[in-house]
């Protein structure tokens, strides 16, 4: 959930900081005082669209940063993992927008663009009343609204696998026949490569033993002369004579030892290095003997190395990927040769993989239907206690090409509504009034809010062109859907903002004209719902009004 907001130099606001908690929170404030700018910072933290005009007047940038709890929001966690963006639970999205230069974003300290704030944006926040994060207008989560209370998880799991060997076996088929339409000419290739390819009988680690023996032998004449003067000063020369001088030096210490033992340990370190000055000695010599000079073997070596490089070249690879070029190209001729045979067996497949996927996306559609069904007279229900008596929802579910399998099946699923009695449904995104659709929005995430998956709720116009009994009912679903996921909800309804388990005062004064956001404590929240109902003076008979609204909606 959202746990903090802030911002700086947007729009009206100098700077601002709020923390936000669980439940419902009401975002309040005097008419013209911007109470949606909370939610129009939100909105762009979350990759929304922005121009230069939300920069504070006179200012060069303005930033906003939002901080998220993960713990309940586990696809928002694991999208970042994928992104390699988490830490450790979790999530800090900063946005800065300059007058001069584009916008940034960054998720966790690093940068990225706008379309990964938006993706991350989707699992974090649903806003109802602007159309910017609205999942209930795309189709696509339509359909998994539906599902998530359909309780066909298992046969959903299944019918992505089907629909994962219908793809493999397809794209087999494709390769097969794309192959088997190139004809002999094709065929000829392929076994010349792979013969050239079997001939040179390339084996493991051969190449950087190759490239070891070419230094050794192209260098001999260095090695051995080399190793010859280390074995002269080592051992052939009177006057630094090593193996003399060790010796010498252990025999002085042996006889002064009698006169302190400490002497002992130090005469060892000694005999240590003779013993092994005599054997790099001998390792020296052993070398010298083993020296293999031979002419014919380095060019030997060389025609090889240019046989391989020649190879590594004409087919486009590096030299150690020969081995695994060679064992591709002997499947493309094993399946080229028995094509016929293979592509035979794999439409036999084919046809068996989607008889199977029909009939698991038929039992899926039959459990959508009749969900679909229970779900609209719920929300149907719920539209005529929230000012759209005679409102219709509808979840229309049709049949896509049943030629084109889908990952989540073969059924077309559509949110429709008719706002007012006697009107057609229509799809959700042709609804005008933006609180009709907030209604709707929010009566619909009433009926799945144990099975929703986004862990905070925006609403905004939400009570445009209500009041009174219907005021008081939105207010109080608001809280119900308050008990199980974060709810924040810009209102000028006093029935509503009551409701609300915490509350949030926007007010805006002085020239320049200047926002301040603060929460407000329960003594504050009685002046403030006393303010939004009404009248020049607030009288005790309206703050008492106030105060009873409030403990009735704590109920």
């Amino acid at each position: 959930m959202l746990v903090s907001l802030y911002l700086r130099n947007f729009v009206i606001v100098r700077e601002a900081e709020l923390g936000l908690r669980e439940g419902m929170t009401a975002i309040t404030g005097e008419t013209g005082a911007g109470k949606s700018i909370l939610i129009d910072a939100l909105n762009l933290a979350l990759g929304g669209r922005t121009s230069s005009d939300i920069i504070r007047q006179g200012e060069d940038q303005s930033e906003i940063i939002a901080s998220f709890d993960l713990a309940d929001c586990s696809d928002a966690a694991n999208w970042l993992k994928q992104q390699e963006l988490d830490a450790e639970g979790d999530c800090v999205i900063r946005r800065i927008v300059r007058r001069s230069g584009p916008s940034r974003g960054f998720i966790n300290g690093r940068p990225v663009v706008m379309q990964q704030l938006r993706q991350l944006g989707d699992y974090l926040v649903d806003i109802h009343g602007q159309h910017e994060h609205q999942s209930l207008l795309r189709l696509d989560d339509q359909r998994k609204i539906l599902d998530s209370i359909t309780g066909h998880h298992d046969d959903m799991e299944k019918m992505a696998s089907s629909y994962e060997d219908i793809q493999r076996c397809q794209q087999q088929l494709n390769q097969l026949r794309a192959m088997d339409g190139k004809g002999e000419s094709q065929l000829e290739l392929l076994r010349y490569q792979v013969t050239e390819l079997e001939q040179l009988a390339l084996e493991h680690n051969e190449i950087s033993e190759l490239e070891e023996e070419h230094r050794r032998l192209a260098n001999a004449s260095d090695l051995i002369t080399g190793i010859n003067e280390n074995l002269y000063s080592l051992s052939n020369d009177s006057n630094s004579d090593v193996e003399q001088q060790l010796n010498h030096s252990i025999r002085r210490l042996q006889q002064l030892e009698r006169f302190d033992p400490t002497l002992v340990d130090i005469n060892q370190l000694l005999l240590n290095a003779s013993i092994h000055l005599d054997d790099a000695i001998a390792r020296l010599r052993q070398y010298i003997d083993q020296m293999d000079t031979d002419p014919q073997r380095l060019e030997w070596v060389n025609q090889r190395m240019g046989v391989i490089h020649d190879l590594s070249r004409k087919h486009r690879v590096n030299p150690s990927e020969l081995p695994a070029l060679l064992n591709n190209l002997q499947q493309q001729l094993h399946d080229l040769e028995s094509g016929e045979l293979r592509i035979a067996e794999l439409e036999n497949e084919l046809e068996s993989d989607l008889a199977e996927y029909r009939k698991l996306a038929g039992k899926v559609s039959q459990q959508r239907r009749q969900t679909a069904l229970t779900l609209s007279q719920e929300v149907t229900s719920r539209m005529q206690q929230l000012g759209m008596e005679g409102g219709v929802f509808v979840i229309e579910i049709s049949d896509a090409d049943l030629d084109s399998p889908r990952r989540h099946g073969m059924d077309r699923v559509e949110y429709q509504v008719a706002a007012n009695a006697g009107q057609a449904p229509q799809p959700l995104n042709k609804v005008a009034s933006g609180g009709e659709l907030s209604r709707i929005a929010l009566a619909l995430q009433v009926c799945v809010m144990e099975a929703s998956s986004t862990p905070t709720l925006v609403f905004d116009e939400i009570d445009v062109g209500i009041g009174g009994r219907v005021a008081e009912i939105v207010g109080q679903q608001l809280a119900r859907l308050g008990s199980v996921r974060q709810v924040l909800c810009v209102t000028h309804l006093a029935q509503v903002a009551a409701n609300a388990h915490h509350q949030i005062l926007i007010n805006k004064s002085g020239d320049p004209v200047e926002a301040s956001i603060h929460a407000l404590e329960e003594n504050q929240r009685v002046e403030e719902i006393a303010r939004m109902m009404g009248g020049i003076e607030i009288t005790e008979q309206t703050r008492a009004h106030a105060e009873e609204m409030l403990k009735q909606g704590s109920c």
